[in-house]
């Protein structure tokens, strides 16, 4: 063999090799592709998704179905050059930069425990919207959820604390807490008072400047429920809050008599207030091939989501657009019964 064969034979196999070793170097991108699906007034593991007690309920047909994204790398577990590549490739899937998933001061393990946190407290969310819907009384309190641990309200305040008042004040909403502590000078104390088990504690936390000069105590809270019969959901190890809408009408569903699908195969995703109020979600491209390909026709999208889905809609997937609950509840009647309007998803 020539010295110029042999010269090119070897700058052959250093690129191939300089190649190899790239296409598996690790890269800062997050893989999202279509997740699983659950149907709400179905089963999960031979257990039903929603489990009602205390209440008649009522036989369902079809499906209300909830959609996932999965995503593959992060932090922990990052993703080389050829599965990006490969992503890129794939019109079902999506390869975003690692930190719109899991922001640089957040661990995988934290996103992961706050999404079951967003989980837990969209289910609660979703059942308040439902009983909203059917008018049937409940009663909301503020609770805590958990203090910051080295700031004021760490060793005061405790997780589970019913606040009743604060400096006095009716605690009517989180909002009214949050607003109250702000009213106060860094270095002022907040008087509160929570209920702890079944006694009611008068407690003062002293305050503290924040980062950007706001007054705080450091405690987290959340709206807590006391529903006049039990409503458990089953989803595994689904996280987020996006499946609000679609467990609001499952539980609708099956507190009401007839069938609100029609025995159709229905889909939809989208976050949920207590009030019905429906908000978008991330991830629609993926949720939208996860719904088609678990054999739904119709697919409930949030108003905020309809520019972004139409453009990316599968063929013989109808999308409906869903501001509130009760307008979902109104569209699915129109579907089933043939009568009135069905609110559409219009391009942007």
């Amino acid at each position: 063999m020539s010295r110029r064969a042999l010269t090119l034979l070897l700058a052959g196999f250093l690129v191939l090799a300089l190649g190899l070793t790239g296409a598996f170097r690790p890269v800062p991108y997050v893989v999202l592709s279509p997740g699983p699906t659950e149907n709400t007034i179905g089963e999960v593991d031979k257990k039903p998704v929603i489990s009602i007690k205390g209440r008649q309920t009522y036989p369902t047909t079809g499906a209300l179905s909830l959609v996932t994204v999965a995503y593959q790398g992060g932090p922990a577990a990052n993703i080389d050059l050829l599965t990006a590549l490969r992503g890129w490739l794939d019109p079902t899937v999506a390869v975003v930069p690692q930190e719109t998933i899991f922001a640089p001061d957040r661990t995988q393990k934290e996103v992961e425990e706050e999404n079951t946190v967003e989980m837990t407290s969209s289910q609660d969310s979703a059942t308040a919207a439902a009983l909203t819907e059917l008018k049937i009384t409940f009663r909301a309190f503020v609770q805590v959820a958990s203090t910051e641990k080295g700031m004021p309200a760490d060793g005061k305040l405790q997780k589970g604390d019913e606040i009743n008042s604060v400096d006095g004040k009716a605690a009517k909403d989180v909002t009214v807490v949050a607003n109250t502590v702000k009213t106060h000078k860094p270095g002022e104390s907040v008087a509160f008072n929570v209920t702890r088990g079944k006694e009611k504690v008068d407690i003062t936390v002293p305050t503290v400047a924040g980062p950007e000069g706001q007054t705080l105590v450091g405690v987290k809270m959340q709206t807590g429920y006391e529903f006049p019969f039990d409503v458990d959901i089953n989803v595994g190890d689904v996280g987020g809050p996006s499946a609000g809408l679609m467990f609001s009408l499952g539980i609708l569903d099956k507190l009401t008599p007839g069938e609100l699908t029609g025995g159709k195969k229905i889909a939809g995703t989208g976050t949920i207030n207590p009030g019905g109020e429906v908000g978008a979600i991330g991830g629609i491209a993926q949720k939208m091939v996860g719904a088609k390909d678990s054999g739904a026709t119709i697919f409930l999208t949030p108003a905020g989501n309809c520019a972004e889905a139409t453009k990316a809609v599968p063929d013989g997937l109808r999308l409906v657009r869903a501001d509130t609950l009760h307008d979902a509840v109104q569209a699915l009647d129109a579907l089933r019964t043939g009568k009135g309007n069905v609110p559409a998803c219009e391009a942007g």
